[in-house]
């Protein structure tokens, strides 16, 4: 499992990192302690993403 640094996510995301620590700490993106620093698994930011991306076709395709 890889994992990846806030900056990390932030840069994949093209967010800031502000952004992902809310989404960390409102439970949306999941993460662990390591020492003082948070590390998501990169396979939890490509669901987050897909999903978001799926929501939004879900959205736009009713009539």
């Amino acid at each position: 499992m890889v994992f990846l640094t806030v900056a990390e996510v932030a840069a994949v995301m093209r967010v800031s990192k502000m952004t992902v620590y809310r989404l960390v700490h409102t439970g949306h993106l999941p993460a662990i302690r390591v020492g003082r620093s948070l590390r998501i698994p990169e396979q939890a930011v490509h669901e987050y993403v897909r999903e978001g991306y799926l929501g939004r076709i879900e959205t736009t395709d009713r009539p």
